[in-house]
């Protein structure tokens, strides 16, 4: 059955206009993301992500176009709706945007002083959510003393105090090391997991899509140039712009090879990450020529691809095929060239 959209996206325009030319931020983008879902949003710089987040609160007025949020047509909403509609989207930052001069509690605090609560309520939530982003012990700390990825986890807390449906995450993990980001990817796949909370996350990185999206859309020159499970991005990327990103490097461009018997090996997710080629060469005896390869490992199963060339000899080729297709790969011929 299908899943209720919590944010739908249609027909939707963004266009700045300047004093002697229009930019088309964003164009005839339709996006449906539902509830649950941990959404990825990925381009290149200046392909209109950011934008587009911010039209999904209506932090930019759409040019054109509808934005649906929990079955609301936000421009239809007057601004005291409005603002109860954005209670409901919590949103964090690529430089956290704490307010210097307040505690990591009081930080926490402050959308809730704002939507009237009163303070020892306040308090009450700021402690809870403070266990639940693993910082307790730092509620009387200022921003100041607090480490890149302690910052996010208190803007993460932050944006969860009001209960929100929804958390927007704008290049949230872009200013952090490699570890940190990891470790904060891991909290707001908890937070999904055990609060039932849908994440939108903003990112030019496929590495933040892997570690915890389960879908995601692909933007480039302002459009979606393809939207879908991650899993089937990452395995067929159909558009330049998805190639670009799932193949980096110039990865998927063409690569001429000499001799016969390549095959590309399809990893979709339907096998383990195991050392299949190299238990086929240990099987049959015989060395291969790996010609291209580019897979990853997303919770323990395989995506990608690898193009080998198999022994000369017809009747040793083809039982390794035969090996390959028993293990529930997808195996198909090429010719001339790779990639």
């Amino acid at each position: 059955m299908e899943r209720k959209p919590i944010i739908e996206i249609r027909s939707l325009s963004k266009t700045f206009r300047g004093k002697n030319a229009e930019v088309h931020a964003l164009q005839d983008i339709n996006l449906k993301i539902e509830q649950g879902d941990i959404f990825g949003i990925i381009g290149m710089s200046g392909a209109g992500k950011s934008t587009l987040v911010r039209c999904m609160n209506m932090l930019e007025i759409p040019t054109e176009g509808t934005v649906l949020f929990d079955g609301m047509d936000l421009s239809k909403l007057n601004r005291k709706q409005l603002r109860e509609a954005r209670r409901s989207m919590g949103m964090i930052f690529q430089q956290f945007n704490l307010l210097m001069q307040r505690t990591a509690e009081a930080n926490i605090c402050f959308p809730l002083e704002i939507a009237g609560v009163d303070k020892a309520t306040a308090k009450k939530r700021a402690k809870e959510l403070l266990e639940l982003v693993g910082l307790s012990d730092k509620a009387k700390s200022y921003p100041s003393q607090l480490s890149g990825g302690q910052k996010q986890r208190i803007a993460i807390a932050r944006a969860l105090a009001t209960n929100p449906k929804v958390l927007l995450c704008d290049e949230a993990t872009s200013a952090l090391d490699p570890n940190t980001t990891s470790s904060i990817l891991a909290l707001l796949k908890d937070i999904n997991r055990r609060l039932g909370i849908t994440i939108v996350i903003i990112t030019h990185e496929m590495r933040v899509i892997e570690e915890i999206c389960n879908r995601v859309a692909i933007i480039s020159e302002s459009k979606i140039a393809e939207c879908g499970d991650v899993t089937e991005i990452f395995s067929h990327p159909k558009t330049p712009a998805a190639q670009h990103l799932v193949f980096p490097e110039g990865k998927h461009t063409t690569e001429t090879f000499t001799g016969k018997h390549a095959i590309r090996i399809v990893f979709n997710g339907s096998s383990s990450f195991e050392p299949v080629i190299a238990n086929m060469v240990l099987e049959y005896k015989s060395p291969v020529n790996i010609l291209f390869a580019d897979t990853k490992n997303m919770d323990g199963k395989a995506f990608g691809q690898i193009v080998i060339q198999l022994p000369e000899d017809e009747s040793l080729a083809d039982k390794m095929q035969r090996y390959l297709h028993m293990r529930g790969l997808t195996v198909e011929e090429v010719s001339g060239n790779v990639g």
